[in-house]
């Protein structure tokens, strides 16, 4: 049986592939005292030791993978990449130049030291400083010195190998240096920072409430403007202030029996019913002692929740305090940030900063939301589908000019086709957040591209079994 089960593998090795994703994507989501290997690791690691039967992959398919990964990569990070070079770019290429150059000191002595050729030196470099694309880039560089057939074969074939074993170690001890060592050298209770830094930036709050749960953060309540009240006779953004430091809005009111949609011009009067919308636990504090009614029809308001693409360039750097103050803001509440096409969330801070490319979820009054739209940038409305004309065209374009090979004096100078396609995706995600009318790739798409095409174009999954030798 077990005979059949690898000679099947070899006759059909894509089987391999799935194999690997399945066996690496189920052990990589166990950890030890919050130490995993990860779902990429524990790919790896799997393809080697798949690996080890002799299976043959064909190159074409992972060098598809590993574009897509790639894109998908440089389409994650490309609005806030743009932005950190136009604004910080200085510091953080003299900090990215002193990184490159102590990272390929560190692994030219050792492989010196240990006697390795430039496959396992080459492996040793990517998968110790987890920088996937330099496999691309050695390879092309071993295919065009010349050297014969054989000779280049056998280093690229040793090159995953090294990748696979160091990328363990470059995942893992980053996070054992970062969790236990990286504490203890600089004396800080790393729990207690941690947790500081949660209550300091609003994520130590667990969000509750919305879909599924009978309690709501934002709710709609009726409320009658008693003769005499303090809100009799003010406008309605008057009456509003009047409970500091939150975001009540008047959405309509009811006057003489008719049903009237509220501005912030609209003067109250005494019997009038208005409809008051704001978080729940500030109208119970502050309208304790009004009058409440419900009046079903007044509270039947149109709402909608969407999706806004940040892509006004005047609102770009402001934070959500600053913006609050916009007319336009008026009557909106902000329930959800989401940043970069990886979907990172962003705590709901007075001081928050809002960047172009972010991704607002905002509910409200159709009208109060279209208004706001209008303020940020447009409406993200909700797909499935993605824009692969945009994702094969980039990726084309980038590999085309990532192919382009330039000698200075007689050294091949070039991107590869890995590192073009890196350069188009962060183009590409730059272009999708000033220009939201093309480039859409829905996250969980990005997701696939980006893990899935990196544990599935791992040379690692094909590679030959590993023999002792003297540069092993």
């Amino acid at each position: 049986m077990i005979n059949w089960f690898f000679a099947t593998l070899k006759h059909y090795p894509e089987i391999a592939i799935f194999l690997a994703l399945g066996f690496g994507y189920y052990f990589g989501k166990f950890t030890y005292k919050g130490i995993g290997l990860g779902s990429v690791t524990a790919t790896l690691i799997a393809g080697v030791v798949i690996g080890q039967i002799g299976l043959t992959i064909n190159q074409p398919l992972k060098a598809f993978s590993f574009l897509m990964f790639l894109f998908a990569v440089g389409y994650g990070v490309g609005p806030q990449f743009v932005r950190g070079i136009a604004s910080t770019g200085l510091p953080q290429a003299i900090f990215s130049a002193v990184m490159c150059v102590f990272s390929l000191l560190a692994c030219v002595v050792i492989a010196k030291v240990a006697g390795y050729d430039l496959g396992y030196a080459a492996g040793l470099y990517s998968g110790s400083q987890t920088i996937s694309a330099a496999m691309g880039l050695s390879t092309d560089a071993i295919n065009r010195v010349g050297m014969e057939a054989d000779k280049a074969k056998g280093l690229i074939d040793s090159m995953p190998i090294a990748y696979a074993v160091t990328y363990m170690f470059g995942t893992m001890g980053s996070a054992i240096v970062i969790a236990i060592l990286g504490p203890k050298l600089l004396r800080i209770d790393l729990v207690a920072a941690c947790k500081d830094y949660e209550e300091k930036h609003g994520g130590g709050k667990k969000a509750v409430g919305g879909a599924g749960s009978a309690w709501h953060r934002w709710v709609l309540r009726a409320y009658k403007v008693r003769q005499g009240g303090k809100a009799a006779g003010l406008r309605a953004a008057e009456a509003e202030s009047l409970v500091p430091n939150a975001r009540l809005f008047i959405q309509r009111l009811r006057r003489d029996g008719q049903i009237i949609d509220a501005t912030a011009d609209t003067v109250l009067q005494a019997g009038d019913v208005v409809a008051i919308a704001g978080e729940r636990e500030v109208l119970v504090r502050a309208l304790q002692e009004a009058e409440e009614v419900d009046d079903r029809e007044l509270l039947a308001v149109p709402v909608e929740g969407v999706d806004i693409l940040v892509t006004n360039k005047e609102v770009d750097g402001k934070t959500l305090a600053e913006l609050a103050q916009s007319p336009a803001a008026r009557g909106v509440f902000l329930r959800k940030i989401t940043r970069g096409a990886i979907a990172t969330d962003i705590p709901i801070l007075p001081n928050t900063e809002i960047n172009r490319g972010d991704l607002l979820t905002l509910v409200g009054r159709t009208q109060d939301v279209a208004a706001a739209t209008k303020l940020l940038g447009v409406a993200d409305r909700l797909t499935d589908v993605a824009d692969m004309a945009f994702v094969g065209a980039f990726i084309v374009i980038g590999a085309l000019i990532g192919a382009l090979v330039f000698n200075v004096a007689g050294v091949p100078l070039t991107l590869s086709t890995a590192g073009g396609a890196l350069v188009a995706g962060i183009i590409g995600g730059w272009l999708r957040s000033v220009r939201p009318s093309f480039g859409r790739i829905p996250t969980p798409t990005v997701w696939f591209m980006n893990s899935v095409g990196l544990t599935s174009s791992s040379p690692s999954s094909a590679s030959p079994p590993v023999r002792a030798s003297s540069t092993a």
